[in-house]
């Protein structure tokens, strides 16, 4: 008999907390402000991006809705706060693609990228361009490959672990050729180019683009599958020798696992929208990035087919965090 009343008060605990949420989540988003946690410092694009979207959703939800900068570790300080969150719809992680590389590059990064997490939306996404100074005598991918067989060169990329260093270390392989990394801060990676330190640069498109304009560095690659809008002269890595190249850094959001699907689906449709207004989309050109309406699924499909891509370049690379 106490076996039975025993189950009988589990079944009625369960049933209660069970209740509970679901009160919750009929509710949201209405109890109390939104937080959206960047991972990034301010003025990062996605800080940039999580306070333009922050605004605009806070006033289509009727809530608050907070921007809280949780700095570190190439991101994961931001992710292990979220990954702690309630799932119930009011905090939220804007991060990059370091989501997806970090869990190969740190051995305890704190989070499981699959298990902890909902993707909630892709926010816009940016190609690495491979770059010289003007002085090197390289007009091309291919050209660039035979010059490091024949005598030493360097490049510059914003740190290790980001996609324009991942991407350059793909090259590097492929091509077996041994250029040096040196690791700079985003605006010190172009400067070191730009004033001669070093030869070659690996970075973002939007990073590099007003110097490209400007004549003080020279394109030769970029690393999506198709030529980046903003640089259309330019070829892709895949047009000059190579295959399989479609390496983007990328923005997005994330909820913490097991927040309910009907508030994960109304998020998505929310910030879709806001994404298309004329204000954010011209944001989002000012960045350098391309952005289109994705769903959860969508979203989840392509973050899922990020995760053992970078973790093979790490492998293959031998690339270590600092």
């Amino acid at each position: 008999m106490n076996s039975i009343r025993k189950a009988f008060w589990t079944a009625v605990g369960l049933a209660l907390a069970g209740s509970t949420v679901l009160a919750q989540a009929q509710e949201w988003p209405k109890q109390r402000p939104m937080t959206l946690v960047v991972a990034f410092a301010p003025g990062s694009a996605s800080d940039t991006l999580a306070r333009a979207i922050a605004d605009k959703l806070g006033q289509s939800l009727g809530q608050t809705v907070i921007v809280d900068n949780r700095v570190g570790a190439g991101g994961n300080i931001g992710a292990q706060r979220v990954r702690t969150a309630a799932a119930d719809g009011y905090t939220l992680l804007v991060t990059s693609a370091a989501i997806a590389i970090n869990p190969g590059l740190h051995p305890d990064v704190g989070y499981d990228p699959l298990r902890d997490f909902t993707p909630l939306v892709l926010l816009g996404v940016v190609p690495n361009v491979i770059s010289v100074h003007p002085a090197v005598p390289a007009r091309n991918l291919q050209e660039l490959i035979e010059l490091a067989r024949r005598q030493p060169l360097a490049y510059a990329t914003p740190g290790v672990g980001t996609p324009p260093h991942l991407s350059m270390e793909r090259i590097k392989s492929i091509a077996k050729i041994d250029v040096t990394h040196v690791p700079f801060q985003p605006a010190q990676a172009v400067a070191a180019v730009v004033g001669g330190q070093v030869q070659v640069l690996s970075t973002s498109v939007s990073t590099s683009l007003p110097y490209t304009t400007a004549g003080k560095i020279r394109p030769l690659a970029v690393t999506s599958a198709e030529r980046s809008p903003s640089l259309p002269d330019v070829p892709t890595v895949n047009e000059q020798g190579f295959s399989g190249f479609d390496d983007l850094n990328w923005f997005a959001m994330f909820t913490p696992a097991k927040v309910p699907p009907r508030i994960v689906n109304r998020l998505n449709a929310e910030v879709n929208r806001i994404l298309e207004l004329p204000d954010i989309k011209e944001k989002l050109a000012q960045l350098g990035l391309e952005s289109r309406r994705n769903t959860v699924a969508e979203f989840t499909l392509f973050f899922r087919d990020e995760l053992p891509k970078w973790a093979k370049v790490i492998k293959d690379s031998g690339a270590k965090a600092d």
